[in-house]
């Protein structure tokens, strides 16, 4: 009930989180570093100067890049998946405890789909990944904003779909490691993906909330315009791509 959320049940997510986090630093203990950065620290290759001056001097491209990613990844978790909820109950009238059940599917779907976009990406490449995700992502949300007020008994199928689409996010870590050479990866990571996600995340139920007084549909909006990013990235990836297999076949023929 609710009362009994109020007086003790608050507690019990809190308690799970650190017992996981028990778990994750027991696994840790057994972890093992990779063996570039084996080699590395025994070349002391590592770098002497502030990691992070490296990274913003020297780094520009993969940084913007990197938060850009960042971006898209706070736009699928905070709008569709933590904001939803209380949108259709103010837009459409669903009862809080249905879209809460609809938003644990979503949430289910969105694991799932972060997998396929980790086996997509390993298979087809970060750029195809991108490109086919983000479309997927734009049709997905647009549709689940604009048709669960007309078919409320197609919420859950909905919901689900765009939960599944989000999952395309989960391409967004192997770009960024991708994006840092190793001595610097961990502080390039960090520096990007926090500083991005601080930005953009706090900002961005602040702006969708703005903008729903212009339009109802913002979140449907926001996240359109954040997909076609997403698109436009896949694209500049591929073109990446293709540019550094052409300097390599030089360098090879040479």
């Amino acid at each position: 009930t609710q009362q009994a959320v109020h007086d003790w049940g608050w507690r019990v997510p809190f308690l799970l989180g650190g017992a996981f986090g028990l778990v994750a630093m027991y696994l840790r203990r057994w972890l093992q570093e990779t063996p570039i950065f084996l080699e590395m620290q025994q070349r002391k290759a590592l770098a002497q100067e502030l990691p992070v001056k490296a990274v913003v001097v020297r780094h520009k491209k993969a940084v913007v890049v990197s938060m850009l990613l960042t971006w898209l990844l706070s736009a699928g978790i905070v709008v569709v998946i933590l904001m939803s909820p209380v949108w259709l109950q103010k837009q459409y009238g669903f009862a809080p405890a249905l879209t809460l059940q609809a938003n644990s599917i979503a949430t289910i779907m969105l694991c799932f789909g972060c997998l396929i976009a980790g086996l997509a990406v390993d298979r087809f490449g970060a750029s195809k990944t991108f490109i086919v995700g983000s479309l997927l992502l734009a049709c997905s949300s647009w549709f689940f904003y604009h048709l669960s007020g007309a078919h409320p008994e197609q919420l859950f199928l909905l919901y689900g779909t765009v939960g599944l689409c989000v999952g395309v996010v989960g391409a967004v870590p192997y770009v960024m490691v991708r994006s840092f050479p190793a001595e610097v990866r961990f502080t390039g990571i960090s520096f990007s993906y926090n500083v991005s996600y601080a930005i953009f995340g706090g900002l961005t139920p602040i702006a969708v909330t703005m903008l729903m007084g212009v339009s109802p549909m913002a979140p449907a909006w926001y996240v359109l315009a954040l997909s076609l990013m997403g698109l436009g990235l896949g694209i500049w990836l591929r073109r990446e791509i293709y540019q550094q297999d052409k300097v390599s076949e030089m360098a090879a023929a040479q």
